[in-house]
């Protein structure tokens, strides 16, 4: 049985996410509730719990400030929101959980079945992301993006992403230090993560690339983009004109 403390401010959203929890996890107990960043520090001090459940946005502050103030203490965190900003940026980016409202009951079963199979080490490793990659959302930095592989998490600059190609249900990242990283995730969820906010920019159905790594483009056979690493990455033809475009517009 592992200790958890709900903290949420909504009375209404903190009972029913108590109430999820208590018929859906039998391996939790919930052993404290708060509604405030001071009294959820106080709680967390003094029960020790190994997860918290983390509410992003409450009227006394957000929970970041919170883990913040947690110094030794590194518990595992599912972020709860009813939004989907930067916040949840920045922990998708740091490969946290989190659960957007209104819960859903598979969601939060498999939100706590990943926590709770990490070690603490990871834990204090993906806290030390998050906070890293808030600071680099808000002023608008490049932020790192968590792997998150078999027997460890990797941490890799998006700035240091070649280019990223599809393999099944898996993709592989190619790396400016010549290492190739495998992980189980789709391509389709990295287009989502990383589209529009950063350089990057997905001209085939295999293949996202990093719009700073191209040295230069082929015209033979439809269009090559040739990334920093030599490879030659076709452009799909739906892809092209948008692809021209951004290359224009960086002047690249």
């Amino acid at each position: 049985m592992q200790k958890a403390i709900i903290v949420e401010d909504e009375p209404r959203s903190r009972e029913l996410l108590y109430d999820l929890i208590k018929a859906h996890c039998p391996e939790i107990e919930v052993v404290a509730l708060a509604g405030t960043v001071q009294e959820a520090a106080t709680l967390i001090r003094q029960h020790k719990p190994q997860l918290l459940f983390l509410d992003i946005e409450l009227q006394t502050g957000t929970g970041f400030e919170i883990l913040q103030q947690l110094d030794d203490l590194s518990p595992a965190v599912i972020f709860t929101t009813a939004y989907d900003h930067y916040a949840i940026r920045a922990i998708k980016f740091s490969a946290a959980d989190y659960l957007l409202k209104p819960i859903d009951i598979d969601e939060l079963k498999e939100a706590v079945s990943k926590v709770l199979g990490r070690s603490a080490e990871s834990h204090q490793l993906m806290l030390a992301a998050l906070i890293q990659n808030l600071n680099e959302l808000q002023h608008r930095g490049q932020p790192t993006l968590t792997l998150s592989l078999a027997n460890e998490l990797e941490f890799v600059p998006l700035k240091d992403i070649i280019r990223i190609e599809a393999a099944g249900a898996y993709s592989t990242f190619y790396l400016t230090d010549g290492r190739h990283v495998m992980v189980s995730k789709n391509l389709k969820e990295y287009e989502l993560l990383l589209i529009g906010h950063h350089q990057f920019m997905r001209i085939h159905n295999s293949h996202i690339i990093n719009l700073n790594q191209i040295k230069r483009m082929l015209k033979t056979d439809g269009g090559y983009a040739v990334m920093s690493d030599d490879f030659p990455v076709m452009i799909s033809p739906k892809k092209k004109e948008t692809f021209i475009r951004l290359m224009n517009n960086r002047n690249l």
